[in-house]
């Protein structure tokens, strides 16, 4: 039996999508509940197709094929290429679709291609005259219109099509009207900036000032011709976007604007809509440690439902959910661990409906009739995640998933039964429909031939270790598929180690990290740990790195290091790291914290300096340059520079306007001055995220042989 992973290639590694990944994605409910819909690719690509599948009967049906311009990044307006790179998104064709949720009639809006279809009671596909160069579309409640950005403003047409109509005004270089600013996509988990009421009537929007943001100009060097990218970045302790709320009335335009306070310094995390009409607001201090729920009136004077104060800092944890009788469906972190609380209509608590030291990772949905919440969390193990429910008004909660892994969750608009999509080490993703007791009602997609031993592939081991505090770290190991007796392995280390993530879990994701599959096959164990700072453990394990990253993290993955380098078959004097992004500046922290243990590092688009970085990242973890002088010193790269002793080798993209090119230059710079050898890759043309896949086989080639060559 041929398995197609078992001697991996250099194309193999840097192609996607990963193998078993090709599945059904962006997964919902038809309005009337009788059948799934879901992205797909038949084809095995990355351009996908909108898919029907009827519970009754099994019979699947593609609703929506790749609209025209949808199918190549090259036909894509930069501003639809920098969402999507917020976005971290890769898939092309169809990448979004929506349903209007209160019609008599089923319409499907489908964007794609910098314009709009959408079908009606299953009808053909048809372009929505009139809306070329809509920008994050939204139907109307009852799917008679949609509203959409265009040219930084909020316009709304009708379905059946014609001149769209602008609600909004005054849009110009730095103001936008209706779009989410920067810092909501890239760090507040808010990808919109306008919202519907649920009568249709009105829309709510954010207007977003970014004048006073001085343009940070990334110059695409590789261009034939001179293209210069302005962006308006929020660098650590300095200003950010004014943010306004307002509220538009769809037939006369006429606009409210809602009081937030005297403080213009302030992130809106959130906005909705109560059934009752009331809109709403997360607004989240500048410092990120106060959080209120505000509801506003008709004239936009404020009343502050629910409010929360926490030290070092506030996790958001999505949309609030309101019942019809207006309680309230909150999650905080007030016991330390993320859990789900019941709250009256005027904002009192009424109840904790979860606890214990384990967290809700979600809300997936609520019967409001059966007084039932559904959601997903770790209750069981930190490196699995299940559905569960819990009654409202206080009970047992019931586990409804039984596989091992990592469970996501879809309710029913009926609350009848649920879409479960869930991987594991072993297993490639699946995807079955469930009554709301776990009982599975349909086999959706069952992904066949994905097992890892069928693909060549093996499924990393899990370990634990202490920290030097004593706290119990998870970890994987990758090994080489035959150990030979009396023979010691190099060790390559794969890290992240920022805030806020998650990277040991019983999820293929893990297996499907290539890079380390194909280390192991040549020769090297591979570890990989989720240090103290990481998701999922509660606030006080996150908050060990506060206004210090670059301390406890690199500790952490020292001690990893060294509890590898304790195994009979792994050489502690051939240690190397690897990583992107915070993973990029942890390596880079590793090879000068740590020169003693790592040789050789490849740091990738690495964060050099936090003042380098943005506001709503870098200040939640860190405070502002000018509050935590010290911690900002001591947590730089720039520090450290000329402590280096191994072999490194930095990759960045020259365009990348997240973590910019300027913190490796920056680096450069320093080890210049320090007398320090270093390597460098550079792509021009490549942001954050590579995504071509020529360069991407060309970086994995250099990286691979980079690792091997010095270790």
């Amino acid at each position: 039996m041929t398995r197609p992973y078992e001697s991996l290639t250099i194309t193999q590694v840097a192609t996607f999508p990963r193998p078993g990944t090709v599945v059904p994605g962006h997964l919902g409910f038809t309005p009337d509940g009788a059948a799934v819909t879901y992205l797909f690719s038949a084809e095995g690509s990355l351009v996908r197709s909108l898919w029907r599948y009827d519970i009754a009967t099994g019979e699947r049906t593609v609703l929506a094929g790749p609209p025209p311009a949808s199918t190549s990044e090259g036909e894509l307006s930069r501003e639809e290429e920098l969402r999507r790179e917020r976005a971290r998104l890769r898939e092309l064709g169809v990448t979004g679709y929506q349903f209007a949720s209160k019609s008599e009639h089923q319409v499907l809006l489908v964007p794609g291609g910098g314009r709009l279809w959408v079908s009606v009671d299953g009808s053909e596909m048809r372009e929505i005259e009139g809306s070329a160069g809509a920008i994050d579309p939204h139907l109307s409640p009852d799917g008679s219109q949609v509203a959409f950005v265009r040219d930084n403003e909020l316009w709304v047409l009708a379905v059946s099509g014609g001149a769209a109509r602008k609600l909004t005004s005054g849009a110009a270089p730095g103001i936008a009207n209706g779009l989410a600013e920067f810092i909501a996509q890239e760090e507040l988990d808010r990808d919109r900036g306008f919202w519907w009421s649920p009568d249709g009537t009105k829309i709510a929007f954010i207007r977003a000032d970014s004048r006073h943001i001085p343009e940070y100009a990334i110059v695409h060097q590789g261009k034939d011709e001179v293209d210069t990218e302005p962006h308006r970045y929020p660098f650590a302790g300095q200003p950010n976007a004014y943010l306004d709320l307002a509220v538009v009335d769809v037939a006369s335009d006429a606009t409210t604007w809602m009081d937030l306070g005297p403080d213009r310094d302030i992130y809106v995390a959130r906005v909705g809509w109560r059934p009752d009409g009331a809109l709403t607001a997360q607004v989240l201090s500048r410092d990120q440690r106060t959080l209120r729920l505000d509801a506003f009136d008709a004239a936009g004077a404020p009343t502050t439902l629910i409010g929360e104060h926490r030290e070092p800092w506030i996790n958001l944890h999505g949309d609030t959910k309101f019942l019809a009788d207006g309680s309230i469906a909150w999650l905080s972190e007030d016991s330390g661990f993320c859990h789900l609380y019941l709250h009256a209509p005027d904002g009192s608590r009424l109840r904790q409906l979860t606890g214990g030291e384990w967290v809700v990772t979600g809300l997936v949905g609520i019967d409001e009739e059966c007084r039932v919440a559904y959601f997903v969390g770790t209750r069981d193990s930190v490196l699995e995640r299940h559905v569960y429910a819990v009654p409202l008004d206080g009970g047992d909660i019931v586990r409804l998933t039984s596989e091992r892994g990592w469970h996501g969750a879809v309710l029913s608009p009926k609350n009848d039964r649920f879409i479960d999509a869930w991987s594991s080490l072993e297993h490639g993703p699946r995807v079955a429909v469930r009554d709301t007791a776990g009982a599975r009602i349909a086999d959706l997609f069952a992904n066949e031939g994905t097992e890892a031993s069928a693909l060549g592939l093996q499924a990393p081991e899990f370990t634990t270790l202490p920290a030097a505090d004593g706290t119990l770290l998870h970890g994987a190991v990758y090994r080489p598929p035959v150990l030979e007796p009396g023979r010691r392995y190099p060790l390559i280390v794969s890290v992240y180690g920022g805030p806020h993530a998650q990277r040991v879990a019983d999820d293929w994701m893990l297996t499907m990290d290539l890079r380390a599959q194909y280390l192991a096959q040549q020769g090297y164990f591979v570890f990989r740990l989720d240090n103290r700072g990481s998701a999922n453990r509660g606030l006080a394990f996150e908050a060990a790195l506060a206004d210090r990253m670059g301390t406890v993290e690199v500790d952490d993955q020292v001690a990893g290091a060294r509890h590898m380098a304790s195994l009979p078959y792994v050489d502690g004097s051939r240690v190397g790291i690897y990583g992107w992004s915070y993973g990029g500046y942890m390596t880079c922290m590793a090879m000068l914290r740590a020169p003693e243990v790592f040789k050789v590092g490849v740091a990738g688009a690495p964060v050099t300096d936090w003042d380098g970085y943005d506001t709503g990242y870098t200040e939640r973890y860190m405070g502002t340059p000018q509050s935590n002088p010290e911690g900002y010193h001591d947590s730089s790269v720039l520090t450290h520079a000329a402590k280096l002793q191994g072999k490194l080798l930095l990759v960045h993209g020259m365009v990348d306007e997240n973590v910019h090119f300027r913190h490796t230059a920056r680096l450069l710079v320093a080890l210049t001055a320090a007398d320090k050898d270093y390597d460098l890759l550079a792509f021009p043309e490549e942001r954050h995220m590579p995504r071509d896949l020529k360069g991407m086989e060309y970086q994995e080639r250099r990286v691979l042989d980079y690792l091997r060559r010095n270790l």
